[in-house]
């Protein structure tokens, strides 16, 4: 199917949090004539984050600081009305709605321009540099395509790294190896052990789902950190620290001195370390793009998992309900890797599970809570794969995710030309290693909408896009 050539067709590959926040902000700065394709086979504003419905998943960030505007820092509050304040910790499946809601109120202003949603899944991707006006043509599913003069792909996380399971673990019944899809913990048996592998956020949820009397949830990591709480109290705002202050151009090691010193002094002036560490946030991905590249391989091995057990931390009730678990015997964290698995009895009876350190558990099921696949070789996705196998997306060697350009744009292999394709959130991790949380997500939308936008007014003027 090709469209007419009156107008100019942005597509927004994904649906989730990430898509919808791009399509929305496209929606409220447009001011050309474009038409908005969000393409997704799902509800907008849901996706893996915030799709779940069980009261305690919990949003990880107060509702103050989750506004789908950053020009408008208190849009959720006011939607939330007198259903929580700024501070709390809502249910994630709330902002889903609230994404959702947000996105509809955009879609029926009176100057808005057209909102078409398309619930297919992308599987293809064709550039066509010839082409006048789109000369990008997406193949959907269901066997349509589209052709748009630019894309915005917002995947999203994808599901969990299997490549640590031994192939008997993998190949089990038992094992969940993405305990995200719909309707998979009710194949956990109701009275057996469970094990989970790795120790974040995702196990945090999975834990206070699963915990009850008579079970003992085992949750294991190759570092055995489980992320910090929140404080129970707003903590005082602290302004980021000069970059040279962090000695950015010292390499890694003077980067840790530096930060570990600034993290000190604001836990003496301000009585938290958590004033240090978010206001390190607007500078992260400064320091990380100063770094040369073996330093930024070595803070991924030796640095990440403490960084993110403060960066990215739990409401104190989840934390309260995590430690309350743990006092009763139904939750057991620690350090631990998988060795070996084989079936424990008949058919169906679970599993028994050889940890590296010898240890043995007999568990009902296995959950993979390691966290979103980054490695894009290794991920199971149609679209992913073509734009590597084509070279119009080119893997991150160091952090995951594509290789791209400053503003988002994907950078093709060599002696490729560069298709009008960007991408934000997980997918820019290589590049930014700060960029999976709502609030640089929406800035990230913001930016992308307002590029995306004045291409389009120079097209329509004739005047063609530019290159880069």
């Amino acid at each position: 199917m090709n469209q007419r050539d009156t107008v100019h067709d942005i597509a927004v590959v994904g649906g989730g949090a990430a898509g919808t926040l791009t399509a929305l902000r496209l929606l409220h700065h447009a001011a050309v004539p474009v038409r908005i394709w969000l393409i997704n086979p799902g509800p907008a504003g849901r996706g893996l984050a915030f799709g779940t419905e069980a009261p305690h998943h919990l949003l990880n960030v107060p509702a103050g600081r989750m506004s789908a505007h950053r020009d408008d820092p208190g849009h959720f509050t006011r939607w939330l009305g007198d259903r929580a304040g700024e501070h709390d910790f809502v249910p994630r499946g709330l902002f889903g709605r609230y994404l959702a809601d947000s996105l509809a109120e955009a879609g029926h202003r009176a100057d808005a321009p057209d909102l078409i949603r398309v619930h297919d899944r992308v599987v293809g991707l064709t550039h066509r540099p010839a082409a006048t006006g789109a000369p990008l043509r997406l193949r959907l599913a269901g066997g349509q395509s589209l052709d748009f003069a630019a894309a915005v792909l917002a995947l999203g996380n994808f599901a969990p790294g299997t490549a640590w399971a031994p192939p008997a673990l993998r190949d089990s019944a038992a094992f969940l190896a993405d305990p995200w899809t719909p309707g998979a913990l009710d194949a956990v048996p109701e009275d057996r052990d469970v094990l989970l592998v790795g120790t974040g956020l995702t196990m945090v949820d999975m834990a206070l789902s699963l915990r009850r009397p008579g079970r003992v949830v085992h949750a294991l990591s190759r570092h055995g950190l489980v992320p910090q709480p929140h404080a129970t109290v707003p903590v005082p705002t602290v302004a980021a620290p000069d970059l040279d202050a962090l000695a950015a151009g010292a390499g890694l090691a003077g980067l840790r001195r530096a930060v570990l010193c600034h993290i000190a002094r604001c836990r003496r002036v301000h009585g938290d370390w958590r004033a240090g560490v978010d206001s390190l946030r607007s500078v992260t991905s400064a320091l990380w793009q100063q770094l040369p590249p073996a330093d930024r391989a070595r803070l991924l091995a030796e640095d990440l998992r403490l960084w993110e057990t403060h960066r990215h931390r739990i409401p104190p009730v989840s934390a309260n309900a995590l430690r309350a678990a743990v006092d009763a015997d139904q939750v057991r964290t620690g350090r631990g890797t998988v060795a070996g698995a084989e079936p424990a009895g008949p058919p169906g009876g679970g599993l028994d599970v050889r940890l590296d350190d010898g240890r043995r558990l007999r568990v009902g099921a296995v959950l993979n809570c390691t966290g979103s696949e980054v490695n894009l070789t290794r991920v199971d996705d149609p679209l992913v794969t073509e734009l590597l196998t084509t070279g119009l997306g080119t893997p991150n060697p160091i952090g995951g995710g594509f290789l791209t350009d400053p503003d988002g744009r994907l950078r093709p292999a060599d002696s490729l030309t560069p298709a009008p394709l960007w991408t934000l959130g997980s997918l820019r991790r290589g590049s930014l290693l700060e960029t999976t949380a709502i609030p640089e997500i929406r800035c990230q939308a913001d930016d992308l909408a307002l590029l995306m936008l004045d291409r389009a007014a120079l097209a329509l003027a004739g005047e063609g896009a530019p290159a880069r």
